[in-house]
């Protein structure tokens, strides 16, 4: 049950939409399953790496020191930004799915890249994974995106276990496995679906970015 809750609190973490997600999708689309897997898997080294420093008391670090947050916002607005104009470059010369070699994928360390200036990703192993880690009691599905009052109490587990962390990275590569499976297997059956899911890839980035750089811009001032 703990292993099992482990991967649900993975999955509801991994598969909501995001800039990580948009680049896993442009990936998948444009060059294929397995270049879409190594961007998903570039935001899971990133966890693994927190979980790590969260395990020997790094992570902790970042909270006392304030300007660190307003600088991570910013860093990772640039590089959303930047990588939103590429994603416009793709979406472009896009003419349909192809798992041919399109130019060497990067998808792998732009999403490394931009875990680990993503400060909601900082925050989640601040918090959430640091407790993770202690012995004692978590309400998954409170943590769900949109979670209510009505789901309070529903799927409580241990923490502290070693099966309900192998549970949560285990739900993170179910995602980043089925996800550009499910993606690819649709831009097979429609030519228009690789340049519109690129497209949206560089508005979701782009999104995110200018959230981000306001963010940091707020805290600063």
């Amino acid at each position: 049950m703990t292993a099992l809750a482990g991967v649900v609190f993975g999955l509801a973490l991994a598969a909501p939409p995001g800039p990580m997600n948009a680049i896993i999708a442009e990936e998948s689309v444009l060059r294929g399953w397995a270049a879409g897997f190594r961007a998903g898997l570039g935001a899971m080294l990133a966890d693994v790496l927190f979980f790590v420093l969260a395990l020997a008391g790094v992570v902790a670090v970042v909270d006392q020191y304030p300007p660190v947050r307003p600088a991570l916002y910013v860093i990772g607005g640039v590089l959303m930004l930047y990588f939103a104009i590429g994603a416009v470059a793709e979406a472009r010369s896009a003419a349909s799915f192809t798992d041919d070699d399109r130019g060497e994928s990067t998808g792998f360390r732009k999403t490394f890249a931009l875990s680990l200036s993503n400060p909601y990703q900082i925050g989640f192993w601040l918090t959430v994974g640091v407790g993770l880690l202690e012995s004692g009691r978590l309400d998954v599905l409170s943590y769900l995106p949109g979670g209510s009052e009505s789901l309070a109490g529903v799927l409580v587990v241990q923490t502290g276990s070693p099966s309900l962390l192998i549970g949560f990275f285990a739900g993170i590569a179910v995602w980043i496995v089925v996800f550009p499976a499910v993606l690819v297997s649709a831009g097979r059956r429609v030519d228009a679906f690789a340049p519109a899911v690129a497209a949206l890839s560089a508005l979701v980035l782009a999104g995110f970015g200018l959230i981000f750089l306001a963010t940091g811009a707020l805290r600063v001032f």
